[in-house]
């Protein structure tokens, strides 16, 4: 738990206007997360300015991280206030980490530097879908989950 950076202008606009700004719209946050399949109970997102709180439980550390990425992958958003709770039932696994995408990266490039082989970036691939539709696509600022290599 706790605050996870991101590149504020980078991902998914989900922006609505009010008065004279624009604010990230929580509930199309939400809609986000729930569109891309990641069950999360009692998900609640709160945005004051540039930073989302998010709360709820997740199922496994994985749903946790993903939700996390969506979230911070929103255009407007440069902090996550990670407040998500494993449920009691929830697999132990170890925690991920966050990789910003930098320009001229690759999933394979990434793959190499965190896991040793290029080969190894469709782990990279699945642990960020369904955010990511195609791993040719990324983009700098995008910042990404790398998931821990199984033993």
């Amino acid at each position: 738990m706790g605050l996870i950076d991101f590149v504020k202008d980078a991902g998914e606009n989900l922006l609505k206007r009010v008065g004279a700004t624009e604010e990230v719209d929580a509930e199309a946050v939400v809609k986000s997360i729930h569109d891309h399949g990641i069950q999360i109970e009692s998900l609640g997102v709160v945005v004051q300015g540039d930073e989302a709180t998010v709360t709820g439980r997740a199922g496994s550390q994985a749903d946790r991280e993903r939700v996390i990425v969506q979230v911070g992958n929103t255009q407007g958003i440069a902090r996550v206030n990670d407040q998500l709770e494993l449920v009691e039932t929830a697999p132990a696994e170890p925690e991920g980490s966050y990789y910003e995408v930098k320009r001229g990266d690759s999933l394979s490039k990434i793959a190499k530097a965190h896991y040793g082989d290029a080969m190894k970036y469709p782990v990279i691939f699945e642990a960020n879908r369904p955010m990511l539709k195609d791993p040719d696509k990324i983009y700098p600022g995008q910042v990404l989950r790398i998931p821990p290599l199984d033993a």
